[in-house]
């Protein structure tokens, strides 16, 4: 059974892990200007096989209305997740809030990565 995995700075990761936290460097944090490793968006992820599943620091859907701007910002974090993510390392991406709910789904229905 694979767990997920808090995301904090200076933790020993596995090698599977190292290389998508390599990859999430590149990704910045339109609010703070600071990769989402760096700003504190990042909270855990789960890297098992295939599929990669990221939850990020923010409660709901609903928070989005309310945050206004920061509503732009988490979709253009969710998307360079897919970006980065989808068919390039993996062929299942999962993106989450902190209530566990979906924020971005990625399945590939095709005949996998070329």
């Amino acid at each position: 059974m694979v767990k997920v995995k808090i995301y904090y700075k200076d933790r020993e990761w596995p090698p599977e892990y190292r290389k998508v936290l390599e990859k999430m460097k590149e990704i910045i944090d339109p609010v703070t200007g600071e990769s989402i490793l760096d700003s504190g968006v990042l909270a855990g992820l789960e890297v098992k096989g295939d599929t990669l599943k990221v939850w990020l620091k923010f409660e709901s859907n609903a928070e989005y209305n309310i945050l206004g701007s920061a509503a732009m910002a988490y979709s253009k974090i969710v998307g360079d997740i897919m970006e980065k993510f989808a068919l390039v390392m993996f062929d299942k991406v999962y993106v989450y809030d902190l209530g566990n709910n979906p924020i971005g789904i990625f399945e590939n229905k095709g005949n996998g990565r070329k």
